[in-house]
């Protein structure tokens, strides 16, 4: 399914409109750059499709096919999938909808005896199937670009560059609206996998796998049910001990659980189920979107913390406050720093290294007057403090002495580096100066986030994960 020798696109089409159109285009133009797969177009209507030759039916093409893309009405499927079979193709990536999210329970059974009656392994339907950002498998029917009726052509739906996250989405829409987010922030993709009604590869299957991908450093999933547990406890027990697991579980309540029957025909279950069974196999829960995304970067780029006593570094004495809220808040403790960590920040204060009416009780405020010299003395203080197990970094570009945010980021995010203790970064402001630090912060694998809350969460993770894998070392 990822790294397939040739693909064959069952419904490929001429219009760029279609969704058949938008797959193949995308298969070629990735395997021409990245000199991979082989791709056949399959439409009975066609002789050639962006200059590559067409087959009216997969029985056609004389080589061998590793896997299948549908594109076709759900009601042709079953035959396109007889089809397959003969093929002896190995797995079907099908992307139609109209099955049982609609109703039509009996279609999708057929379906299913004939992928069991091949054994061909089927991933969907009524899904977007997968983005390998390394072999360059890409089914997603949503185009990268859109262009508005005054000509102007805008990304809609840029993929994200290469990375060592991987995401599991039951919902192609929640799943495609982190791919945009995760483009936008530059944070790299390993894969994404969106199953859709899970007639035969499910969230399990999925999950196994990608415990032996080594491009794979974190998992974040999208899920609405599950419906082998067992299994599922298992596997996510063997995962989580070497790569963390961020789930969001949609249909908690009545009202979304009635929408997920309606969204997948997924039945969502009893969540108190869903807490219990994740907090045994170490998987880290969250209830949004943004949480997902923030967690899952945090865990990417720093490692685990190993206590959960933290420091805070400001330039704010209200930013420090609010993390200091959040933090106590998450279960997180403010770190009593050490006599040596305490003495050592008296002298820098009588030394005129930082102003003396900077706060230096954790949380540590530098004030308005802050330099890049004093943030970076400082970190590396907290960073030595053996009392310390993780440091939230909150830097407030507006105050007049921080011009020269690329020395500071550069400056700060070697230190974190040369101790490899867990920090996040907390900024507030969308002005071009608080984009720009966010995204150099980044850019050094130093999580960085419009807030100090977002910060602080994402840091708990950090705690949380590492409080788990304590268990087995």
């Amino acid at each position: 399914m990822f790294n397939p020798r040739s693909i064959a696109v069952i419904g490929a089409s001429r219009d760029p409109r279609k969704a058949g159109y938008i797959v193949f285009r995308n298969l070629v133009e990735n395997s021409k750059r990245l000199l991979g797969y082989k791709v056949y177009p399959i439409n009975p209507y066609a002789k050639r499709i962006l200059g590559v030759k067409a087959y009216p039916s997969i029985t056609k093409i004389e080589e061998d096919v590793d896997l299948a893309v549908v594109v076709v009405p759900a009601e042709r499927v079953p035959l396109v999938l007889e089809e397959c079979g003969e093929k002896h193709v190995k797995v079907a990536i099908i992307l139609s909808a109209g099955f049982s999210e609609v109703g039509n329970i009996e279609l999708e059974e057929e379906v299913k005896h004939i992928g069991t009656k091949f054994g061909i392994r089927i991933l969907g339907p009524n899904c977007l199937g997968v983005f390998d950002s390394y072999s360059g498998v890409d089914t997603i029917f949503l185009p990268y670009f859109k262009v508005l009726p005054d000509g102007r052509r805008l990304s809609s739906l840029p993929r994200p560059k290469r990375g060592s996250i991987s995401l599991i989405s039951q919902s192609g829409a929640v799943g495609v609206a982190v791919l945009d987010y995760m483009a936008s922030e530059g944070i790299g993709i390993s894969k994404f996998i969106s199953y859709g009604n899970k007639v035969d590869i499910d969230e399990t299957d999925i999950l196994e796998y990608l415990l032996y991908d080594d491009s794979t450093r974190v998992i974040m999933m999208y899920i609405e049910n599950i419906e082998r547990g067992r299994r599922f406890i298992e596997v996510a027990r063997e995962v989580s001990k070497r790569k963390p697991i961020v789930v969001l579980k949609a249909g908690r309540t009545p009202s979304g659980a009635r929408a997920v029957l309606s969204h997948t025909a997924a039945v969502a279950g009893i969540d108190k189920i869903y807490e219990a069974a994740f907090k045994m196999c170490g998987i880290l829960r969250v209830y949004t979107l943004e949480d997902l995304m923030d967690s899952s970067k945090a865990l990417a780029y720093q490692p685990p913390a190993k206590g959960n006593n933290i420091a805070i570094l400001t330039d704010g004495g209200g930013a420090g406050v609010m993390a200091s809220d959040e933090a106590e808040t998450l279960g997180l403790k403010l770190a009593r720093l050490d006599e040596k960590t305490r003495q050592e920040f008296r002298k820098l204060k009588s030394s005129g290294a930082i102003v003396d009416f900077a706060i230096t009780e954790n949380p540590i405020d530098l004030t308005g007057s802050a330099t890049t010299e004093m943030y970076e003395i400082c970190l590396q203080l907290l960073l030595e403090d053996p009392n310390v197990d993780g440091v939230i970094l909150i830097v407030l570009h507006h105050v007049p002495l921080i011009v020269d945010i690329e020395n500071l980021v550069h400056r700060c995010s070697k230190l974190i580096k040369e101790y490899g203790k867990p920090t996040t970064v907390g900024t507030i402001g969308g002005s071009e100066m608080a984009i720009l630090l966010r995204r150099m912060f980044n850019e050094k694998c130093i999580p960085a986030y419009t807030s100090p809350e977002r910060a602080c969460r994402a840091l708990a993770q950090l705690v949380k994960y590492g409080l788990y894998l304590k268990r087995f070392s």
